[in-house]
């Protein structure tokens, strides 16, 4: 089936970094059936690295991906770039929940995962841009940087060395921007091009014997089979990799909820700019607020900005116009100015968004069950570049029913609740999103409100 310019042009319009791909190929769709030892649905970075790591385990074994669209359409060709050790529940919680070495034990494994992602991208020659930097996390506020500090020392007695606090001058001799009371600073991230990583894993998972197929949309899932409209691929195993549009399928519609993250990214910067900003470690960036931003320096001196904001769709629903919305553009475009005064009049020459999957906890998950012998990851909650690479690598450990480390880490086999039924999560997700704004509002102005505070910590697990 051959692929039009116009759907070429759909691909390339979903981010800057689908844009920047020099040859945007579209692989052929399923052609009748099939049968493989390993079935995957979805060609983001989670089925991929799953698919990476099964083959290399056992070259030439029969693994098939499906992908409704294209490798890397979803969060995985979209996010900010960021391959951190992150996690979207704080520390302290995961220590609650599951134990305080296991909190550790987690946050080890995906320090250990930011450095096996750029290792990869030598061996297989991906040129996604990886450079590890760390991370900025800037406090603008006195409430942001008792927030910041507050964290790290939490942190600090689980024994986890998440971050270093920088004063004010130590920030300035990194990054200068206005009004900075200080930050905390993690080595655990680097900056990457997405699409250019993801569609990269692709290559490798076919020059070891793995097939992907395009614009193959899985309509149901069951014990041995998926079934498209173009055949039904029968196998021994089935994962599912779907994150966000597992919305998609009947019986999992209420597992996570698609949230919008949108970004803008500057036309190529001068060295004047950079001059006066610093940024030459080209740290990612983020600050203390509850709606988040956070931000790259690009390869090519963009500047890639994005943040939450946008609203919830009543029914979980996803469409491709749900990934604008102007006025969202317009805050993220007022924020960047603000930290970036420098900037002056230069251009923004992207702005795109897309949705990210999070469940009712907060908490990813890894899992399989060995008695439908099917698979999944999901819930990264805009974390996952990282996350979806240890995820994989898991997927594949327990698909083979090998007994690693990583398969006994706490978030493996995890259950989340169901999200509420429609209305209540409409009215829950976009009153949380109006609270965050409101609390960031309160805090530029030097006030705080201590019930909304604890009431939006207890939703998000911050």
């Amino acid at each position: 089936m051959s692929t039009s310019a116009a759907a070429i042009r759909r691909y390339r319009s979903r981010s800057l970094w689908l844009d920047q791909l020099p040859d945007l190929q579209v692989r052929p769709a399923l052609a009748g059936d099939d049968d493989a030892e390993v079935v995957i649905v979805g060609a983001g970075l989670t089925g991929l690295w799953c698919a990476y790591h099964l083959l290399e385990a056992t070259p030439r074994r029969r693994v098939v991906v499906l992908e409704a669209e294209t490798a890397g359409f979803g969060a995985s060709g979209r996010n900010g770039g960021w391959c951190s050790a992150l996690f979207p529940l704080s520390w302290p919680r995961v220590a609650r929940l599951h134990g305080a070495a296991e909190a550790r034990a987690l946050y080890a494994a995906l320090c250990d995962v930011v450095a096996e992602v750029g290792a990869v991208c030598r061996r297989e020659g991906i040129d996604a841009g990886y450079h590890r930097g760390g991370t900025l996390t800037l406090a603008r506020t006195p409430a942001q940087r008792d927030r910041i500090r507050a964290g790290l020392a939490a942190d600090a007695e689980l024994g986890l060395d998440t971050g270093t606090w920088l004063d004010p001058p130590e920030v300035e001799r990194r990054l200068r921007v206005p009004g900075v009371l200080g930050a905390a600073f993690t080595p655990h991230c680097a900056r990457l091009n997405p699409a250019v990583l993801v569609r990269g894993l692709a290559r490798a998972v076919e020059r070891r014997g793995g097939v992907v197929h395009d614009r193959s949309p899985v309509r149901e899932v069951s014990p041995g089979r998926v079934r498209t409209p173009l055949g039904t691929v029968r196998a021994e195993h089935v994962v599912l990799a779907t994150e966000a549009y597992t919305v998609r399928f009947r019986e999992l519609h209420r597992r996570v909820l698609p949230v919008w993250s949108l970004m803008v990214a500057t036309e190529p910067l001068p060295e004047s700019f950079f001059a006066e900003v610093g940024w030459a470690g080209c740290e990612t960036l983020t600050d203390g607020r509850h709606l988040v931003i956070y931000a790259q320096r690009t390869p090519d001196d963009r500047i890639a900005f994005g943040g939450r904001g946008a609203p919830y769709h009543f029914g979980s629903r996803i469409t491709d116009a749900y990934d604008r919305h102007d006025p969202t553009f317009a805050s993220l475009r007022a924020a960047l100015a603000e930290l970036f005064p420098a900037l002056g009049d230069a251009r923004t020459t992207h702005a795109w968004g897309g949705p990210l999957g999070v469940p009712r906890d907060w908490h990813p998950s890894v899992g399989y069950a060995p008695t439908s012998r099917i698979g999944w990851a999901r819930g990264y909650v805009g974390d996952g570049v990282a996350a979806a690479a240890l995820a994989g690598a898991t997927l594949a450990d327990l698909v083979d029913g090998r007994d690693t480390g990583r398969t006994r880490l706490c978030w493996v086999q995890h259950r989340s609740p169901d999200w509420e039924p429609e209305p209540l999560r409409w009215l829950g997700v976009n009153l949380a999103a109006r609270a965050a704004a409101t609390l960031d509002h309160l805090e530029a102005r030097g006030r705080d409100l201590a019930l909304l505070r604890r009431g939006l910590e207890g939703l998000t697990g911050a």
